[in-house]
């Protein structure tokens, strides 16, 4: 017991060394470069050095407000700091408000894939304050080649423009979640973001359909032969529950070629029929997401929370959520606005399952669209 709690103790102590020379080392490169550290990032790790934990997520942002010649925190000297001190801890990283080069992305991605080379798959969360020039700076900077699952692009400034971006990052990369709230995606965008998406939905349900019949062919014509021994029954059985293993092992996630989404947040994003898109747009965006709601069997949250689909628009959505549930695909949890009769409101709640989201804050005005 002695042993174990003396072992507990110095694990705890590791922690703090490590944490504290984070910090030291942190604060070098930021003397070095010109930059001031962050406020957030110290008490972050000082309040994990007071409970002896690691850190596991990593917040840099800028300060609410200040002089103009105040020298403001960069993620150089942060990256830096990591790399010196070999802290692969790091699971989430959430960077606010900053002005990142494509330089600086380019070590962040880098730098992300080492640490996942090393862990295996681990998921890992950006949060990045950007516009054009940024996301495109995330497809120039290697994230496509590294590992991650989940990316938050929340109140960036995307705008339609940023449909098309986002749909190569997904095509290309191992980002199976993505929060996008916020934003000013609207129908067009959106459509974009989803497309690659929904054909690749219709292409492997098309390829477990054919897979179905041909196992229930086969069973069929097993069921009526009477002439095979109780052996060659056994074995037959037998290699019918190892050929069903395969076929579900080989439908798991990490066998799905092409993008495929488990979780897509798009709460605030215009998408509705009052802008200059007009109602057209709506009805193709709609009619496009119901596909990989009717048709994807991995996604498991969708979140239109204030996007004003209409009427119309929640009966396509309903309509496709019943076909889900025809289909024997897993429910999914979904939030949409209460913007339509309250009779089909109630009806896709009862089709699927109520998301229940945190706090989110609405767009401010004056964001480009």
């Amino acid at each position: 017991m002695r042993k174990a709690q003396s072992a507990v103790s110095s694990a705890a102590d590791d922690v703090v060394v490590q944490l504290r020379e984070l910090w030291r080392r942190y604060e070098h490169h930021c003397m070095q470069t010109d930059s001031c550290p962050s406020a957030v990032l110290k008490q972050d790790i000082l309040h994990h050095i007071d409970k002896k934990e690691l850190l596991r997520k990593i917040t840099l942002s800028l300060p609410d407000c200040g002089p103009a010649d105040v020298v403001l925190p960069s993620l150089q000297p942060l990256l830096m700091a990591i790399r010196d001190e070999r802290y692969t801890h790091a699971q989430e990283f959430h960077i606010w408000s900053q002005s990142l080069k494509q330089k600086d992305i380019v070590e962040l991605c880098v730098f992300k894939g080492l640490i996942i080379t090393s862990l295996l798959c681990l998921p890992v969360c950006f949060s990045l304050s950007m516009g054009q020039e940024g996301l495109k700076g995330l497809l120039t900077g290697g994230l496509g080649a590294s590992q991650i699952s989940s990316l938050s692009l929340c109140y960036c400034g995307l705008g339609s423009w940023s449909g098309a971006l986002l749909a190569s990052l997904l095509t290309n990369s191992s980002v199976r979640e993505v929060y996008i709230n916020g934003n000013e995606l609207q129908c067009g965008g959106a459509f974009e973001l989803l497309k690659p998406v929904a054909e690749n939905s219709q292409k492997l349900a098309a390829i477990q359909n054919r897979t179905t019949s041909i196992t229930d062919a086969t069973e069929l014509i097993s069921q009526r032969s009477n002439t095979t021994s109780s052996r060659q029954k056994k074995a037959k059985s037998k290699g019918k529950k190892t050929k069903k293993k395969r076929e579900k092992t080989k439908s798991g996630h990490g066998a799905a070629g092409g993008p495929w989404l488990e979780k897509l947040h798009m709460f605030d994003n215009s998408i509705d029929n009052s802008g200059q898109e007009g109602p057209n747009e709506l009805t193709r965006f709609m009619e496009l997401l119901c596909i990989i709601v009717k048709f994807s069997c991995y996604l498991t949250e969708l979140d239109l929370g204030e996007n004003h689909i209409g009427e119309d628009g929640g009966k396509v959505l309903l309509e496709a959520l019943r076909e889900r549930q025809a289909a024997k695909l897993s429910p999914i949890k979904i939030q949409v606005s209460t913007r339509m009769s309250s009779e089909t409101f109630s009806a896709i709640l009862k089709s699927a399952k109520e998301l229940k989201s945190g706090k989110k804050r609405r767009k401010t005005k004056g964001k480009t669209k």
